[in-house]
């Protein structure tokens, strides 16, 4: 007999829950990288260096990186909801000690503690939209709850440094505190709670690992994410050594409407064509980087290489996110939490890589890092055809179990 969520796989997406999810991952970005672009404003206000304010942004994912697997498995056994609002609830009051603090040291650790939610909050977010919906919707749900990040990189953080430029940094950190309250009334009211797992059922951070097919994913992603950072990192150093130095702001204009492409098209096809989303993804970004190590001074060609690598980019998240959700089934909280950290020792990692790369081999040497990386990724994706990325029929009937 079918379950209930299998009689209701083509009912429309519950989209205003799914959307409240989006807006948790937007305001997760938003006060992530906020300090970024008010870097002069906070500094001068509590008087310190910008480089000790840029710290603000490091401690941040130090707080996601270390807390995101432990907090996620001390909490397996909470309702869902609960745990998902006091994430949301963490960050109105870490947000507001940011605002009303005027030493260094308590926004610091204010900081630390917004990390720490936000790495509980990434791991629930997958999850909890693949559970609102029917199996053969939950790629495109995931999709829908992942938008926020995206959104946030793309409009949100411009938007949040104009706000903090017009009214001071303390306001626009009110504000982003005035916002988590009203995504609490909105999570309670559109978004339905689930159990946590019972004890009986619960498989340790170290079980759930050596899942078949959750460390395929996390490798692959770690090889992707790795590549695209080296890159974004450095994109303004490699674009002056292509002759472009002055049109980084256009460059990355293309790269973010590129992103939300890859990101529609993910929504669309995910659902039955992942692994070959997956094996086209990093196929395009090797490409890419392809282009950008041959494109020597051709604007065009940098161009359209960065195009493809924000197309191949757009939908990453989703992707790992969904087939890691896929792989570990009832433990699909725990895994997501392991992609939190994994997808932040890439960023980490991308940053020290990239510049070591270019103290060593110059820009020059950058698109070759990222083949280096793909290449070996995309071998590990393709052979990852049972477990990790199945295709169409491995996926049903993983879902199925």
């Amino acid at each position: 007999m079918r379950s209930m969520r299998d009689t209701t796989s083509s009912s429309p997406l519950p989209l205003s829950g799914l959307l409240a999810l989006a807006a948790g991952g937007f305001i997760t970005i938003l006060t992530e990288a906020m300090p970024a672009g008010l870097l002069p404003q906070i500094g001068a206000d509590l008087g310190v260096a910008p480089a000790l304010v840029g710290q603000l942004v490091t401690v941040y994912a130090i707080g996601s990186l270390v807390a995101a697997i432990p907090l996620v498995a001390f909490t397996r056994g909470w309702r869902r909801r609960p745990l998902l609002m006091g994430a949301i609830g963490g960050f109105a009051v870490v947000n507001t000690v940011t605002a009303l603090s005027h030493d260094y040291t308590l926004t610091l650790v204010a900081r630390f503690f917004a990390g720490v939610f936000a790495g509980l909050l990434w791991a629930l977010l997958a999850g909890h939209a693949a559970r609102m919906v029917a199996p053969s919707q939950q790629g495109r749900a995931i999709a829908v709850a992942m938008l926020g990040a995206p959104l946030a990189l793309s409009l949100g953080i411009p938007a949040g440094t104009l706000l903090g430029a017009s009214v001071g940094w303390r306001p626009a950190f009110l504000i982003m505190s005035a916002l988590s309250v009203l995504l609490l009334g909105w999570v309670r009211w559109r978004v339905p709670d689930f159990p946590g797992q019972d004890a009986g059922r619960q498989q340790s951070v170290r079980r759930v690992f050596l899942l078949p097919g959750v460390r395929p994913v996390l490798a692959v992603m770690f090889a992707f994410v790795l590549a695209h950072n080296i890159l974004y990192t450095y994109i303004a150093p490699f674009l002056a050594h292509a002759g472009l130095g002055t049109q980084v702001g256009r460059v990355l204009l293309v790269f973010g409407a590129a992103s939300l492409g890859g990101i529609w098209l993910t929504g669309v096809l995910i659902d039955r064509w992942l692994r070959m989303l997956v094996l086209a993804g990093t196929t395009a970004f090797a490409l890419a980087a392809l282009m950008l190590a041959a494109a020597g001074g051709s604007a065009a060609g940098v161009y359209l290489a960065v195009a493809v690598w924000g197309l191949a980019f757009g939908g990453a998240a989703t992707l790992f996110q969904t087939a890691s959700a896929q792989a570990a089934g009832d433990a699909a909280d725990v895994a997501q939490s392991m992609v939190v950290t994994t997808w932040n020792l890439a960023i980490a990692g991308g940053g020290l890589a990239g510049g070591l790369l270019l103290q060593g081999g110059g820009a020059a040497s950058l698109p070759w890092a990222l083949l280096a990386l793909l290449v070996p990724g995309l071998v590990l994706a393709w052979r990852a055809c049972e477990h990790g990325f199945p295709g169409v029929r491995g996926a049903a009937a993983a879902a199925a179990r």
